[in-house]
């Protein structure tokens, strides 16, 4: 029995050939988010009693008005062009997990690995387009069912959301909700119906990921928005595969939605929403995933300090040991592995995430969060 969700092609997004030249057209405004002020959401320790799993402390909402996320989907190998400049361009592929590339503009060609948005079978990639107007994809024999999606986060029209009027937290550490960051809820859905309905279980371990976007980001909310885009319409994931995002100004980020009782991750009964995250253990699993790219370059002070914040609450929360070996037992198909209670993504898949030099700092991270 697999926990994975089912690799087809979004029936709600519109399909054509990508032929030579073809045309990706401007989509109708679908989705997105707007920039927010870092430091009122920069995750610190608010006193709040380590007994109290939640609590938004929410007195309302503000409306604000966000760049709408533009897309549009593609089949096939060839060049194509965009009405509008790509933020990235998801790739998903069929076969071989290696060989698929894509060349933005006229520029060099790059060749696609999975990263950290791994798949049972074939690839899946996010590449950062630069604001292209133009990319091309090939793929050698062994790789079919090639998709591509042009994906702009910060050039659409507006939208308005409602944003909570006060900082929301949970156990101390302050996050951005998702309609602080713009998730359009409707992408979770499909034919009308919840794409991946929610299921949940007891938290076992907690996986650290990087999502292999570029360092510096200027645009972090931007970034998030083009991640869901991605897990949830490429990879017809039906939502963003993490709990939670952290950025390098450690802005904590609500990733996978868990219901609408107000705890991120988590359902009343303190179990964890499954994400989509690790192929094959996901389930009783969170996952972390830090914005940009930490395979030669360590993460920002202020992200790694998040991430032992957050880590240390959740522990707490369900009162797990941070440095402990533990058995993860797969409550979906009883797949069993020996592994950390706080480990790195490539613990449990082939993949360079969360990168040589955050892989190599999550010692340093076990042993932070179980100081008191």
């Amino acid at each position: 029995m697999s926990e994975s969700p089912t690799p087809d092609q979004p029936s709600h997004r519109r399909k054509r050939s990508l032929s030579r030249r073809g045309m990706i057209a401007a989509g109708g405004a679908v989705a997105a988010g707007a920039a927010v002020t870092p430091m009122v959401f920069a995750a610190t320790d608010s006193g709040e009693p380590d007994n109290s799993a939640a609590g938004s402390g929410d007195s309302g909402t503000t409306p604000e008005r966000f760049p709408a996320t533009r897309t549009e989907a593609a089949t096939g190998t060839g060049e194509a062009t965009t009405a509008f400049a790509a933020s990235y361009v998801g790739v998903r592929w069929s076969g071989a997990k290696t060989g698929a590339a894509i060349r933005l503009a006229d520029g060099d060609w790059l060749n696609l690995t999975s990263g950290c948005a791994g798949v049972e079978s074939g690839g899946t990639a996010l590449v950062a387009a630069a604001d292209a107007t133009a990319y091309q994809v090939k793929a050698p024999s062994g790789i079919d069912g090639v998709r591509s999606l042009a994906i702009d986060t910060t050039g659409g029209p507006d939208r308005t959301f409602h944003v909570p009027s006060e900082p929301t937290r949970m156990r101390g550490v302050r996050y951005l909700s998702r309609p602080a960051w713009g998730a359009d809820e409707s992408k979770r859905y499909k034919d009308g119906k919840v794409n991946s309905p929610e299921t949940y279980y007891p938290l076992q371990v907690i996986t650290v990921h990087h999502t292999a976007t570029p360092n510096a980001d200027p645009d972090p909310a931007a970034t998030v928005r083009a991640i869901y885009e991605y897990h949830a319409i490429t990879n017809d994931w039906g939502d963003i595969g993490y709990h939670f995002l952290i950025d390098e100004a450690g802005n904590v980020y609500e990733g996978r939605y868990s219901g609408a009782d107000g705890i991120p991750a988590f359902d009343p009964a303190g179990d964890l929403v499954t994400g989509f995250h690790s192929v094959g253990y996901n389930s009783g699993a969170l996952g972390i995933a830090l914005i940009g790219n930490l395979d030669q370059q360590a993460p920002t002070d202020a992200a790694k300090a998040s991430l032992i914040l957050l880590t240390k609450a959740i522990c707490r929360f369900k009162g797990l040991d941070p440095e402990a070996r533990v058995t993860y037992t797969n409550p979906v198909n009883g797949t069993k592995k020996d592994t950390n209670t706080v480990g790195g993504h490539r613990d449990y898949f082939d993949t360079e995430c969360p990168g040589q030099v955050m892989y190599d700092l999550l010692g340093e991270v076990r042993a932070a969060a179980a100081r008191r």
